[in-house]
Protein backbone atom coordinates (compact mmCIF):
# COMPACT_ATOMS: atom_id res chain seq x y z
CA UNK A 1 0.00 0.00 0.00
CA UNK A 2 1.12 3.56 -0.72
CA UNK A 3 0.03 6.79 0.95
CA UNK A 4 -0.16 9.27 -1.91
CA UNK A 5 -0.23 12.97 -1.05
CA UNK A 6 -1.20 15.21 -3.96
CA UNK A 7 -0.47 18.94 -4.16
CA UNK A 8 -1.00 21.28 -7.09
CA UNK A 9 1.89 23.26 -8.49
CA UNK A 10 1.98 26.74 -7.03
CA UNK A 11 0.27 29.87 -8.37
CA UNK A 12 1.52 31.05 -11.78
CA UNK A 13 1.45 34.28 -13.73
CA UNK A 14 -1.02 32.60 -16.11
CA UNK A 15 -3.27 31.65 -13.18
CA UNK A 16 -3.34 35.25 -12.02
CA UNK A 17 -4.08 36.54 -15.54
CA UNK A 18 -6.78 33.99 -16.31
CA UNK A 19 -4.96 31.86 -18.88
CA UNK A 20 -4.92 28.06 -19.14
CA UNK A 21 -1.26 27.07 -19.51
CA UNK A 22 -1.80 23.44 -20.51
CA UNK A 23 1.44 21.95 -21.84
CA UNK A 24 3.25 25.30 -21.91
CA UNK A 25 5.95 25.64 -19.21
CA UNK A 26 4.38 28.35 -17.05
CA UNK A 27 6.15 30.52 -14.48
CA UNK A 28 5.38 31.00 -10.80
CA UNK A 29 4.29 34.46 -9.71
CA UNK A 30 5.88 36.14 -6.65
CA UNK A 31 2.90 34.95 -4.57
CA UNK A 32 3.31 31.50 -6.11
CA UNK A 33 6.94 31.30 -4.98
CA UNK A 34 5.87 32.16 -1.44
CA UNK A 35 3.15 29.49 -1.58
CA UNK A 36 5.75 26.99 -2.80
CA UNK A 37 7.83 27.72 0.30
CA UNK A 38 4.73 27.10 2.41
CA UNK A 39 4.21 23.78 0.65
CA UNK A 40 7.73 22.80 1.67
CA UNK A 41 7.04 23.77 5.28
CA UNK A 42 3.89 21.58 5.20
CA UNK A 43 5.55 18.53 3.73
CA UNK A 44 9.24 18.41 4.72
CA UNK A 45 8.48 16.65 8.00
CA UNK A 46 5.39 14.80 6.83
CA UNK A 47 6.98 11.37 6.45
CA UNK A 48 7.44 11.80 2.69
CA UNK A 49 9.88 9.29 1.18
CA UNK A 50 10.00 10.74 -2.34
CA UNK A 51 8.60 13.58 -4.45
CA UNK A 52 7.24 12.92 -7.92
CA UNK A 53 6.47 15.89 -10.12
CA UNK A 54 5.25 16.82 -13.55
CA UNK A 55 8.12 17.83 -15.83
CA UNK A 56 6.41 21.09 -16.80
CA UNK A 57 8.41 24.06 -15.55
CA UNK A 58 5.80 25.46 -13.13
CA UNK A 59 5.61 22.14 -11.25
CA UNK A 60 9.40 21.67 -11.26
CA UNK A 61 9.88 25.23 -9.98
CA UNK A 62 7.35 24.59 -7.19
CA UNK A 63 9.29 21.52 -6.05
CA UNK A 64 12.69 23.21 -6.37
CA UNK A 65 11.56 26.02 -4.06
CA UNK A 66 9.64 23.80 -1.65
CA UNK A 67 12.47 21.30 -1.14
CA UNK A 68 15.57 23.42 -1.66
CA UNK A 69 18.41 21.90 0.38
CA UNK A 70 16.40 18.76 1.16
CA UNK A 71 17.80 15.27 0.67
CA UNK A 72 14.43 13.95 -0.52
CA UNK A 73 14.65 12.19 -3.89
CA UNK A 74 12.77 14.12 -6.59
CA UNK A 75 11.64 12.47 -9.83
CA UNK A 76 10.12 14.21 -12.87
CA UNK A 77 7.53 12.29 -14.88
CA UNK A 78 5.89 13.50 -18.10
CA UNK A 79 2.83 11.35 -17.33
CA UNK A 80 1.99 13.88 -14.59
CA UNK A 81 1.54 16.74 -17.07
CA UNK A 82 -1.63 18.82 -17.25
CA UNK A 83 -4.16 17.97 -19.95
CA UNK A 84 -2.81 18.99 -23.35
CA UNK A 85 -5.22 21.61 -24.62
CA UNK A 86 -3.56 21.52 -28.05
CA UNK A 87 -4.41 24.67 -29.97
CA UNK A 88 -5.81 26.14 -26.75
CA UNK A 89 -2.63 25.85 -24.65
CA UNK A 90 -2.21 29.36 -23.25
CA UNK A 91 -5.77 30.41 -24.14
CA UNK A 92 -8.07 32.24 -21.73
CA UNK A 93 -9.53 29.90 -19.12
CA UNK A 94 -13.04 30.83 -20.31
CA UNK A 95 -12.32 29.20 -23.69
CA UNK A 96 -11.34 25.94 -21.98
CA UNK A 97 -14.34 26.01 -19.66
CA UNK A 98 -16.68 26.53 -22.62
CA UNK A 99 -15.78 23.14 -24.15
CA UNK A 100 -14.24 21.06 -21.35
CA UNK A 101 -17.30 18.84 -20.82
CA UNK A 102 -17.13 17.96 -24.51
CA UNK A 103 -13.50 16.84 -24.12
CA UNK A 104 -13.91 13.96 -21.69
CA UNK A 105 -13.43 11.41 -24.48
CA UNK A 106 -12.95 13.69 -27.48
CA UNK A 107 -9.59 15.50 -27.46
CA UNK A 108 -9.21 19.25 -27.30
CA UNK A 109 -8.38 20.47 -30.84
CA UNK A 110 -4.86 19.24 -31.54
CA UNK A 111 -4.49 17.99 -27.96
CA UNK A 112 -5.80 15.22 -25.73
CA UNK A 113 -8.93 14.33 -23.77
CA UNK A 114 -9.44 14.02 -20.03
CA UNK A 115 -9.68 10.26 -20.54
CA UNK A 116 -6.18 10.38 -22.03
CA UNK A 117 -5.01 11.96 -18.76
CA UNK A 118 -6.73 9.16 -16.84
CA UNK A 119 -4.94 6.52 -18.92
CA UNK A 120 -1.47 7.99 -18.39
CA UNK A 121 -2.20 8.54 -14.69
CA UNK A 122 -3.20 4.90 -14.34
CA UNK A 123 0.06 3.89 -16.01
CA UNK A 124 1.96 6.13 -13.57
CA UNK A 125 0.17 4.57 -10.58
CA UNK A 126 1.17 1.08 -11.68
CA UNK A 127 4.85 2.08 -11.66
CA UNK A 128 4.39 3.90 -8.36
CA UNK A 129 3.16 0.68 -6.73
CA UNK A 130 6.15 -1.20 -8.05
CA UNK A 131 8.77 1.37 -7.06
CA UNK A 132 7.39 2.88 -3.82
CA UNK A 133 5.33 0.15 -2.17
CA UNK A 134 4.88 0.79 1.56
CA UNK A 135 5.94 4.44 1.33
CA UNK A 136 4.32 7.85 1.70
CA UNK A 137 4.99 9.89 -1.44
CA UNK A 138 4.20 13.40 -2.60
CA UNK A 139 2.92 14.06 -6.13
CA UNK A 140 3.08 17.67 -7.37
CA UNK A 141 1.04 18.06 -10.49
CA UNK A 142 -1.92 19.79 -12.16
CA UNK A 143 -5.69 20.04 -11.98
CA UNK A 144 -6.49 17.34 -14.55
CA UNK A 145 -4.30 14.85 -12.70
CA UNK A 146 -6.28 15.33 -9.49
CA UNK A 147 -9.45 14.56 -11.43
CA UNK A 148 -7.79 11.38 -12.69
CA UNK A 149 -6.79 10.39 -9.14
CA UNK A 150 -10.31 10.99 -7.81
CA UNK A 151 -11.70 8.92 -10.68
CA UNK A 152 -9.22 6.04 -10.37
CA UNK A 153 -8.81 5.85 -6.60
CA UNK A 154 -12.19 7.02 -5.33
CA UNK A 155 -14.41 5.92 -8.19
CA UNK A 156 -15.88 9.38 -8.78
CA UNK A 157 -17.51 9.75 -12.24
CA UNK A 158 -15.16 11.62 -14.54
CA UNK A 159 -17.96 13.64 -16.12
CA UNK A 160 -19.00 15.02 -12.73
CA UNK A 161 -15.40 15.84 -11.81
CA UNK A 162 -14.82 17.73 -15.06
CA UNK A 163 -17.97 19.80 -14.51
CA UNK A 164 -17.05 20.80 -10.94
CA UNK A 165 -15.19 24.02 -10.18
CA UNK A 166 -11.67 23.57 -8.82
CA UNK A 167 -11.49 24.25 -5.09
CA UNK A 168 -7.86 24.63 -3.94
CA UNK A 169 -6.77 23.29 -0.58
CA UNK A 170 -3.40 22.35 0.96
CA UNK A 171 -3.22 18.80 -0.33
CA UNK A 172 -5.35 15.73 -0.98
CA UNK A 173 -4.52 12.27 0.40
CA UNK A 174 -5.17 8.88 -1.17
CA UNK A 175 -4.53 5.25 -0.28
CA UNK A 176 -3.19 3.23 -3.18
CA UNK A 177 -3.21 -0.54 -3.11
CA UNK A 178 -3.09 -3.04 -5.95
CA UNK A 179 -6.81 -2.86 -6.68
CA UNK A 180 -7.03 0.65 -8.21
CA UNK A 181 -4.00 0.25 -10.45
CA UNK A 182 -5.28 -3.07 -11.80
CA UNK A 183 -8.92 -2.07 -11.98
CA UNK A 184 -10.10 -1.26 -15.49
CA UNK A 185 -10.89 2.38 -16.06
CA UNK A 186 -14.63 2.97 -16.14
CA UNK A 187 -16.30 2.00 -19.38
CA UNK A 188 -16.29 5.23 -21.39
CA UNK A 189 -19.78 4.36 -22.64
CA UNK A 190 -21.03 4.93 -19.08
CA UNK A 191 -19.74 8.49 -18.81
CA UNK A 192 -22.90 10.17 -20.07
CA UNK A 193 -25.04 7.96 -17.84
CA UNK A 194 -22.91 8.85 -14.80
CA UNK A 195 -23.21 12.56 -15.53
CA UNK A 196 -27.01 12.32 -15.61
CA UNK A 197 -27.07 10.35 -12.35
CA UNK A 198 -24.80 12.82 -10.51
Amino acid sequence: MIELVYETHSLTLDNERGFATGWLPGELSPQGRELARELGERRRNDGIAAVLTSDLRRAVETVEIAFAGSALPIHQDARLRECDYGELNGAPVAEIEAIRVDCIERPFPGGESYMDVVHRTQDFLGDLLRDHHGERVLVVSHGANRLALDHLLRGDPLARLVEEQFDWRPGWEYKLDERPARRAICDERNIDRDSHEA
